[in-house]
């Protein structure tokens, strides 16, 4: 049996199922009515969405498309970071939509803090964009992984390479 176990807290998002849901409004929008002859495109990079429309009013319907078509895929919708929606000129509307991924350095120093606090035999070190948190007993790393659902933050957390 191991001295020690372990998992990571991270934050991360599935970009196949992202971009399967982006799939899904892009067509949803060719064949709905209300858009018909108007200009609405989705354009994914690797941590950003764009959306250009011809009304604000569309933008907002393609934002409502998103976040439903995203919950459908069980993405959370803490990963979108909603920009203002801006004239792009020629009649049209932009809005930059930023996709959070990996934790901010405030909630790793948060976490870890916690796990000082509140958690003496267990112990958090922070790797780049996620926390390793260890302890001897894995009861132990039941109750951390408890209290770290509690949380309510910006990003979606989760608990990955648990040994």
């Amino acid at each position: 049996m191991a001295g020690e176990f372990s998992f990571d807290v991270v934050s991360e998002f599935d970009a196949q199922e992202l971009r399967n849901a982006v799939d899904q409004v892009r067509r949803e929008i060719a064949t709905r009515f209300d858009f018909k002859g108007a200009t609405a495109e989705i354009t994914q990079e690797k941590d950003a969405l764009e959306i250009v429309a011809d009304s604000e009013f569309r933008a907002k319907s393609i934002r409502e498309l998103i976040e439903s078509k995203a919950v459908r895929r069980s993405l959370s919708l803490k990963i979108f970071d909603w920009g203002a929606i801006e004239q792009a000129g020629g009649m049209k509307v932009r809005q930059h939509v930023d996709l959070r991924s990996g934790l901010p350095d405030d909630l790793a120093r948060k976490v870890t803090k916690i796990l000082r606090d509140e958690f003496p035999r267990a112990k958090g070190q922070i790797q780049g964009d996620a926390v390793r948190v260890s302890a001897k007993s894995k009861d132990d790393l039941q109750k951390v992984i408890a209290r770290l659902r509690e949380l309510d933050e910006v990003v979606p957390l989760q608990f990955s390479n648990y040994r």
